[in-house]
């Protein structure tokens, strides 16, 4: 499977996509019985949700699966012989323009977390503006170590990431309905359109803001030495390996609304997994898999921590802000950093490697950017 899926028959299966995300969690509500008018009612505003009692015992299992899970990698890292800076490596002076994020950042952050009663009404949008800041800021790092951006090389593809962005979130947001794992407080709204806008924009900088940072941290050899030769995975660029991931992916977003109270971490993985099948029965193998055939989990750890580095922003940010979201983790709500619990930053690591999938499906062009390597 190495044949380049065209634009219009990857709309297609866009849909079949959109169709799978969407039917199969309400089908299995339907099934057990529930009115489906809560999950499709508009606009899909959240409610909060009781969370339960804190459990040690899920707290430990939790704890031991992710230590299982990302230990290894960190070993390798570890063991892994620091690789030469290269001869000609010469840091780059930080760009002009990129002292404008930092400016907006500033004054975004400043706003966000005091109560000013000159900003009236924007004080419930300062999402938007931080996040806008901080992608001008992370692009404008990366030039400074590496030469390069996506920002400064790739500016149309750049542009794009923000409503494939929207949409992406949306999604999460519509699953969520079925986990009821975060709601929102403080934001403001006079109709069902203007809340759409006003949620809208900050999605949109999801992924511009993950993708700036995986490239940045290309720019550092340790981050992902040894990974380079890792594992390999032969079997993922089968066609059975691809009816495999449909079907994982398909039983999680089906087990995530049967069962929310233990399965509800299956919202940052299933949709990826889903993703990977559809694309590879069409007969394309996604880069990130054809990597890790190879033995190649760089930019799968890269994408894994850039969702993780995003994830503590998105969190120490939303802390202060007005308009927020809080947290409804069942079992293991306790021991919060930011209004997280500490177990939940786990879930950005599938997380930011869902990000990846998502913009190499809808933008190909994304899986060939590549930093210089600098020391």
């Amino acid at each position: 499977m190495n044949k380049t899926i065209p634009y219009p028959a990857r709309g297609a299966l866009l849909l079949a996509y959109g169709v799978l995300l969407v039917g199969l969690p309400l089908a299995v509500a339907g099934l057990r019985g529930e009115a489906l008018d809560e999950y499709l009612t508009f606009p899909p505003m959240t409610h909060p949700h009781p969370p339960g009692e804190f459990s040690w015992a899920v707290f430990g299992l939790m704890t031991l699966v992710i230590l299982l899970g990302v230990g290894p990698f960190l070993l390798r890292i570890l063991n892994s012989a620091p690789a030469p800076r290269p001869v000609s490596f010469r840091r780059r002076r930080f760009p002009l323009w990129g002292w404008g994020g930092v400016g907006l950042l500033i004054a975004a952050w400043l706003v966000a977390w005091n109560r000013f009663t000159w900003v009236g009404a924007l004080q419930n949008h300062t999402f938007t503006p931080l996040w806008l800041g901080y992608i001008v800021v992370i692009n404008a790092l990366s030039v400074r170590r590496g030469g390069g951006s996506m920002l400064t090389e790739r500016p149309g593809l750049f542009v794009l990431l923000f409503p494939v962005s929207a949409v992406f979130w949306w999604s999460f947001e519509y699953l969520n309905r079925f986990v009821a794992n975060w709601y929102y407080v403080g934001v403001q709204a006079d109709g069902s359109w203007e809340y759409v806008l006003f949620d809208t924009l900050p999605f949109s900088t999801v992924l511009p803001a993950v993708l700036g940072t995986a490239q940045w941290l290309a720019t550092f050899p340790g981050v992902d030495r040894g990974l380079e030769a890792f594992w390999r995975v032969p079997g993922v660029t089968t066609r059975g390996f691809a009816v495999v991931s449909l079907a994982s992916g398909a039983l999680g977003l089906m087990a995530m609304v049967a069962w929310p109270r233990y399965t509800y971490p299956l919202v940052w993985m299933a949709p990826a997994f889903a993703l990977f099948g559809i694309q590879g029965l069409a007969g394309e193998t996604p880069p990130l898999v054809r990597e890790v055939a190879r033995g190649d989990w760089r930019r799968v750890w890269r994408s894994a921590l850039a969702g993780l580095i995003c994830g503590l922003c998105w969190e120490m940010w939303n802390a202060g802000s007005l308009a927020h979201w809080v947290y409804s983790v069942p079992q293991v709500q306790g021991w919060r950093v930011f209004e997280m619990p500490l177990l939940g930053y786990a879930g950005y690591l599938p997380f930011g490697v869902t990000c990846a999938a998502a913009m190499e499906f809808v933008l190909p062009s994304t899986s060939s950017l590549r930093m210089g390597r600098v020391g």
